[in-house]
């Protein structure tokens, strides 16, 4: 690999004898890993099912490494959201922002959603995650995501940190700020990166990082953590980046955390050089920032790629019950047959558009026999209601029937993918059940299944949109793959008809 001149000039300097050490890690094999989606299975499962080579990431409880021989992503089991296929070194950040139930959780650059998941891992379904990406495209992917994973609790939104933080005002626990950088720890990885790279695009990503890092100080609560991260060796967008945030918010401190094998600390006078000799700050700045308590993630230190990591805590307490406050807008209330209408567009008044009292109560009656037509399904279909779980209602986008998590945030003009867990679609007098909620059933919530292994033709034929043969009652079926949720099939005459989205076929 060619790396760019000034890179390597950098590097050599910032590392020393060490340097040799890290060039040769480029003509090494990269090291690949999944994380276990625990709303799915637990790994022990995969040990006794699978016959992948798995071996533990250190960091993050449920990821493993796994050999290139053990191709998961052309696994069924990928399809049904059993795990994620996820960078071992990406897995830390997430990890050390400690996730709890019942939080308010923003990962503000999330795309495509490995954090995102993996967050939601943790928060086991309760409380709210906004997972945010300025990039239409991505947050697309990241949507998607979210739904194969069978989360119900997140909300994806598609705005500028910017945006949110007009918005969010000191609301949220903790903030993932995996922000975007200038990729040098993707070297390896990514080629492309290494082509793109340059001085003047670290610069600009330094600027970027610090715009992100203020729109995060004002949407997170007193108290509350920041987790920042990048996947870039330039200390600019680094320990630069930490110690000029800290210099124009002194309210927060870094947090001393503790450090995997092949871990380093970062270096406090890298702060004020290697591309940080024009911010103005200096040694004994810097010397009370304890900027040595970040992590540098190195790829010849361990078994993934370059990334660095720090952990700030915001100054201050909060009352029991805090709530956190939007600037416009409010939150959902909690009764199980609410309904918000509107159709996604974004507007001034909010989710729907400008409507006259006629229109509106013609959509009032329109979502009220959306919600009846589901819980006709509901009762033909499942053993146990979705409003048995933590919820906040239901809430219609046009023809598009969602359950909100409890207390998610009813804000105005924001551009909302996917406010919750997609039910389905509410068509002429039937109602049709969405791959998410598939994807987020067990088999014993669901009265009817059909049970597919991952050696037999029959998944991937179902995977590739092919109707089967089965010989049942007919109805909607949770099509299940060794017991993991994969899709929706409908039976009628003996026939199979396979409800698995199109764009996802293989």
């Amino acid at each position: 690999m060619k790396l760019p001149q000034e890179f390597e000039k950098r590097m050599q300097d910032m590392l020393g004898e060490a340097y040799p050490a890290f060039l040769h890690s480029y003509g090494e094999n990269k090291y690949q890993a999944l994380r276990v989606n625990p709303w799915k299975a637990q790994a022990q499962e995969l040990f006794e099912k699978s016959s992948f080579h798995l071996k533990s990431v250190p960091w993050e409880q449920n990821g493993y490494y796994y050999e290139s021989d053990d191709q998961p992503g052309k696994h069924p089991w990928h399809e049904a959201g059993v795990y994620y296929i996820q960078e071992p070194s990406a897995m830390a950040p997430a990890a050390y922002l400690e996730a709890k139930p019942g939080e308010k959780i923003l990962d503000l650059c999330a795309a495509p959603g490995g954090k995102t998941t993996q967050i939601a891992s943790y928060m086991k379904g309760e409380g709210i995650l906004v997972c945010n990406e300025i990039h239409p495209a991505r947050a697309k992917i990241l949507a998607e995501n979210v739904e194969r994973m069978g989360i119900p609790n997140a909300m994806v939104t598609n705005e500028s940190p910017q945006k949110l933080a007009e918005i969010f005002d000191e609301y949220f626990d903790r903030i993932l700020v995996d922000a975007p950088c200038s990729g040098e720890g993707m070297f390896r990885k990514n080629e492309d990166a290494c082509e793109e790279w340059s001085l003047e695009n670290v610069r600009i990503c330094a600027e970027r990082q610090d715009e992100i890092l203020d729109c995060a100080h004002t949407m997170l609560r007193p108290g509350g953590r920041i987790v920042y991260s990048t996947c870039t060796f330039a200390p600019a967008e680094n320990e630069g980046s930490m110690a000029r945030f800290l210099a124009r918010h002194p309210e927060y401190e870094l947090v001393e955390i503790p450090l995997y094998k092949g871990m380093e600390r970062g270096v406090p006078s890298w702060s004020y050089t290697h591309g940080n000799e024009g911010n103005g700050l200096s040694a004994e700045t810097v010397e009370v920032m304890h900027i040595e308590r970040t992590i540098r993630l190195w790829p010849h230190k361990l078994q993934g790629e370059g990334h660095y990591l720090a952990v700030l805590q915001k100054n201050g307490e909060v009352p029991q019950g805090y709530e956190g406050f939007l600037k416009y807008g409010k939150e959902c209330g909690t009764q199980p047959d609410m309904v918000l209408r509107g159709n996604g567009a974004k507007n001034k008044k909010g989710f729907g558009n400008k409507n006259t009292q006629g229109n509106k109560k013609s959509q009032a009656n329109k979502a009220t026999e959306g919600i009846k037509l589901y819980l006709e399904f509901e009762q033909d279909t499942l053993k146990k209601s979705v409003l048995d779980r933590e919820h906040g209602g239901f809430l219609t986008f046009g023809d598009q029937l969602y359950l909100i998590p409890k207390g998610m945030p009813a804000v105005q003009g924001l551009k909302v993918l996917r406010p919750g867990l997609h039910l389905g679609t509410i068509k002429k007098e039937r109602f049709e059940p969405s791959h998410a909620l598939a994807l987020y059933m067990h088999e014993e919530e669901v009265q009817r299944v059909m049970i597919l292994t991952k050696d037999e033709p029959q998944a991937q034929a179902f995977i590739n949109g092919q109707t089967l043969n089965y010989d049942g009652e007919k109805g909607w079926y949770l099509i299940m793959v060794d017991g993991y949720s994969l899709g929706w099939g409908k039976l009628a005459g003996q026939v199979m008809k396979n409800h698995y989205p199109k764009g996802l076929r293989k």
